[in-house]
């Protein structure tokens, strides 16, 4: 019998927390481990009290026909990201890695190409987190070197990175 590789595991994991995931475009799932402890989850959805877009049946974006990686301030979610950041205590989270996988909800495929806003850039980078590794496919990730997001600042640029 073949074990599953470590990050495919954690990977596999925050797949499945994607799947609480509220947003009727994109469902990401992240959690951050450290010492092979999940410190934390989070998946995408209105703040706490709010109707979640899947309640509504609608989502301004769409309705907007806003492209992927801009307008967030227009969304009602909390991206996974941020909600795993706020589930956790900062001292828990230095050192760590995130893991980050997002589903495409009308095709329930891997989301292309998907890599954190500049936003939540920001915010992965203030918890202290090392490193965050991203699905591609069932088998095959990116491992992304936060010091790179620090380096390479892309608000410097103009650049959004996404």
């Amino acid at each position: 019998m073949k074990r599953r590789d470590k990050y495919n595991y954690y990977l596999d994991i925050a797949q499945t927390v994607a799947e609480r995931g509220t947003c009727l475009r994109r469902n990401y799932g992240a959690i951050i481990v450290k010492n092979d402890e999940i410190i934390s989850t989070g998946y995408v959805g209105a703040p706490r009290g709010r109707a979640n877009c899947s309640e509504l049946g609608k989502c301004i974006r769409t309705e907007m026909k806003i492209p992927r990686g801009e307008r967030y301030e227009l969304c009602r979610s909390v991206h996974a990201e941020a909600n795993a950041i706020i589930s956790a205590a900062r001292r828990d989270m230095i050192g760590a890695v995130m893991y980050l996988v997002g589903i495409e909800m009308d095709t329930h495929s891997l989301v292309a190409n998907s890599c954190c806003c500049s936003m939540c850039k920001r915010l992965v980078i203030n918890a202290g987190i090392e490193r965050v590794v991203i699905r591609d496919t069932e088998n095959d990730y990116r491992v992304i070197e936060v010091r790179d997001w620090i380096d390479n600042d892309e608000s410097l640029d103009g650049t959004l990175g996404y």
